[in-house]
């Protein structure tokens, strides 16, 4: 925090500090990236968008919740946060057949939530205030027969004071929400919207016990860059019933300029951001959580911190006494700074003098700004908690009006009692240092070296030990890991794969007699005459988006052939790389040892480095993946070592992860026309489908096609890891693959799910990383401006003790589809197999 080096900054819950290492790890990641508009569809802003989906992601982790719970919606901050609850809560007005809804808030809220007051008057709803008080007197029940109204009302209260620190109990919300307490007595169904700008400033807020129906925030509170950019976490019990009326660019799936017709996005999120996001604003939130959590080890160690300043500054100053034992200062607290969990590290108070009279707070601030210290004073958009701290009157505020005084000014006396007041607060990277400082400015300014007659010395020091170099008061924190989730679907590896590994051998005789026994009763053979198919070539792709690897036979697994897509690489943002990005991927050559448990990966260059097939979740993160971003699956770190190795080879910062085998969590997985109804087919971390298959005729009348665009042409087998198929097949018509509904390939049965529509990676050169356009263009013409070329395939795993085995030479036995078109899946956009 070079910036406030020779300066005490004590305004931290108007505004976090940044550090420099903030500032630095967004602005190398913007020399590294390009940012595109993530509302378009080319590389650049696929990043962009799968970046933003991992920020959401990291919010929701930040709070203790998941993407089942709730929804983040980002806003410019947490007052616009709080317009559009306002603006799209399902009140029910006055003078309906039904109860009207009522909009409750405490009176010691912020501006920005007594002015929803505005909209809902608009509407006809009546608001409500309630003191602190009048709350914990509200414990009567409503008669039985109102609690089934169903009315909805909107109860608001703050997380904790910006006023004075005091942090109301998050009991409240289930209190309220379960009809224990009844901020008054009306029937109907009372949500709760949880104001925490203030609060996660400081504290940690755990939403998974805490269930709040609205929490808006503002991240400057927190991280102190970016600012302008808020964000509101919309529980999804309550979501579906948010009413919008204005649409912006973004927000629709369809709808007429000609005619009134509109019809939103499914997504909540994507339904009320009107436009573009503020995309680096929101990246920069990544560095941020980082940042905050390597330099202080998270919200708990911040919480304590922060109130063992605060105790302790609290402690001196309500002690300064002048000679004639009046005191010093008048602190507006409703707690003794006993505890952090009803206190947060905020300190309100006017400076005395001997005559207990206001010192007004401009000339305090003023003197404060002589010695380099900044506070914040007035009433700090808080205007009920000021009146009921100050005894200032309703009629006080209008006379004040009238003689001139506005919120925000410098008029701090009228008719010598104050209008506002001073505020000292205090955030993660304030130390002892600083407390002490302010306090000398108390002494040095309003005491005589007779009156000085308590030494701070008799006062305990915090437990925190300061930290000069860096401000920080941090002693060996432990570092919490954070959880490291993929948005693709909660997946995990089957626990059958796991017992075949590295211990797999060929099947015994009476296995393969058993195949053979489901094949002939299982699979019609409906294709009609012509030569034999068989499975020529097998791949699998252990490390997404990087090299082959090409087996003669192996087995098979409820996600797909064993280990194939189980480890993906990303980047500093946790966000999956592909060679759509980093062509040099597919120089990165992993392949699989089942006897040793081991995948070893080589590189030119580089010597090869081995990573245990074994499962060892480590440090979990939160990433997403564009193309399956409505599910979630859990992954982990696989170590410092590989994450170097890939970091030097690639000339990028990039980590390995692997797809979790943890039982506990939902599976990716895809339901699938014409399966049984209750098969959910498990995914690894592919885009689309299990297998991929292409076929060897279909890739001959295409070579013909390229070659008479190409200078040089290209061979066979390049041809085919271009199009990275796990199963190559050899028929003898091209493309008679998409005519199958289904396949068997021994005990292996499949379905066709859809053609896969291809991609720029194509254009790369599997064995040089070098690009050629000229191959996706070939494609285009050949097919009749489509890019399809191949197939997915989904697999229903027998349900046998014996392992699946897929092998080179096996016969495939297709089914041919009563429609011979093709059905393309179900999104339009590029399903790239990576």
């Amino acid at each position: 925090f070079i910036s406030i080096l020779g300066i005490t900054y004590l305004d931290h819950a108007g505004s976090a500090l940044f550090p420099e290492s903030l500032l630095k790890a967004f602005t190398d990641d913007l020399r590294n990236n390009v940012y595109g508009n993530p509302h378009s569809q080319n590389i650049s802003s696929k990043l962009t968008y799968d970046t933003i989906e991992h920020v959401r992601y990291r919010i929701l982790q930040h709070f203790h919740t998941t993407a089942e719970d709730y929804t983040i919606i980002f806003t410019s901050g947490c007052t616009a946060a709080l317009k559009l609850i306002a603006e799209s809560f399902p009140w029910i007005p006055e003078g309906t057949k039904q109860p009207s809804s009522r909009f409750c808030y405490l009176t010691d809220s912020h501006t920005s939530v007594v002015g929803m007051r505005g909209v809902t008057a608009s509407m006809n709803v009546l608001s409500v205030p309630i003191k602190p008080k009048e709350v914990l007197l509200a414990k009567s029940r409503l008669p039985a027969e109102e609690q089934n109204c169903t009315t909805p009302h909107l109860f608001s209260y703050p997380a904790q004071s910006n006023f004075s620190g005091t942090k109301y109990p998050l009991s409240w919300i289930q209190d309220i929400k379960s009809g224990k307490l009844c901020p008054i007595k009306i029937p109907g169904k009372w949500f709760v919207l949880l104001d925490a700008a203030s609060y996660v400033s400081s504290s940690p807020l755990d939403l998974g016990v805490h269930q709040a129906d609205f929490i808006p925030i503002s991240f400057y509170k927190i991280f102190g860059f970016p600012t302008g950019l808020g964000a509101l976490l919309v529980n999804n019990r309550i979501a579906p019933l948010l009413r919008k009326t204005y649409f912006g660019g973004g927000t629709a799936a369809a709808y007429l300029a000609g005619e009134d017709f509109y019809f939103p996005r499914k997504s909540i999120a994507e339904r009320f951001e009107d436009g573009t996001v503020p995309f680096l604003d929101i990246i920069a939130l990544k560095h941020g959580f980082d940042v905050l959590e390597k330099l202080t080890g998270g919200m708990e160690k911040i919480k304590q911190h922060t109130f063992a300043l605060a105790h302790y500054t609290y402690t001196v100053l309500s002690n300064l006494k002048y000679a004639n034992g009046a005191p010093v200062v008048r602190i507006y607290s409703d707690t003794d700074f006993s505890n952090p969990d009803v206190q947060g590290p905020i300190i309100n108070f006017n400076v005395l003098n001997e005559n207990g009279e206001v010192l007004g707070f401009s000339q305090v601030d003023n003197m404060a700004s002589l010695h380099n210290i900044h506070v914040r004073t007035g009433c700090f958009c808080n205007t009920g908690a000021c009146q009921m701290h100050l005894d200032i009157s309703n009629e006080d505020i209008q006379r004040n009006l009238q003689a001139g005084h506005v919120c925000g000014d410098n008029i701090d006396l009228v008719d010598g009692r104050p209008t506002g007041s001073v505020r000292i607060s205090f955030g993660y990277m304030s130390s002892f240092e600083d407390a002490q400082t302010f306090l000398n400015f108390i002494i040095a300014t309003r005491l005589s070296k007779s009156d000085t007659e308590i030494p701070l010395q008799s006062v305990t020091k915090p437990m925190t030990e300061s930290v000069p170099d860096n401000r920080l008061s941090f002693n060996n924190v432990d570092k919490l890991s954070p959880i490291l989730q993929i948005l693709e679907g909660e997946l995990k590896n089957n626990p059958s794969e796991t017992e075949t590994t590295g211990s797999w051998q060929p099947p015994e005789p009476e296995t393969e007699s058993i195949r053979a026994a489901v094949s002939e009763t299982a699979v019609p053979t409906c294709r009609k005459g012509g030569k034999p198919i068989t499975v020529a070539k097998i791949y699998l792709y252990p490390i997404k988006s990087c090299s082959a690897f090409e087996v003669t036979e192996w087995p098979v697994g409820n996600q797909g052939l064993l280990y194939d897509r189980n480890w993906m690489v990303v980047n500093q943002n946790g966000v999956c790389m592909t060679q759509k990005q980093e062509p040099r991927l597919c120089l990165v050559n992993p392949s699989i040892d089942l006897k040793q448990k081991i995948m070893v990966i080589q590189a030119e260059g580089m010597d090869p480095i081995s990573v245990s097939l074994e499962d060892n979740t480590g440090k979990e993160a939160v990433i997403c993946e564009s193309k399956v971003c409505s599910h979630r699956v859990k992954t982990y770190d696989c170590g410092e070592g590989i994450a170097g190795w890939l970091s030097a080879f690639l000339g990028r910062p990039c980590r390995l992860i692997r797809q979790s085998s943890d039982t506990k969590s939902k599976s990716h997985q895809k339901n699938t026309k014409g399966l049984s109804s209750a098969t959910n087919i498990s995914l690894s971390l592919v885009n689309e489908a299990q297998y991929l298959l292409i076929n060897v005729a279909s890739i001959l009348q295409l070579k013909e096609h390229i070659s008479a665009r190409l200078k040089e042409p290209l061979e066979i087998e390049e041809l085919i890891r271009r199009f990275r198929a796990n199963i190559v097949i050899s028929a003898p018509e091209s493309f008679e693959e998409e005519e199958w509904a289904e396949i068997s390939i021994g005990a292996l049965q499949f379905q066709v799910v859809g053609p896969c529509s291809r991609c720029q990676i194509i254009c790369i050169d599997q064995q040089s990383g070098e690009r050629n356009k000229e191959i996706l263009q070939s494609l285009s013409a050949a097919r009749g401006r489509k890019t399809n070329f191949g197939v997915y395939l989904m697999n229903q795993p027998l349900r046998s003790s014996f392992p699946d085995i897929l092998s080179v030479g096996s016969q495939v036995l297709p089914v041919l589809k009563e429609n011979t078109e093709i059905q393309p899946p179900t999104s339009s956009k590029e399903k790239c197999s990576g």
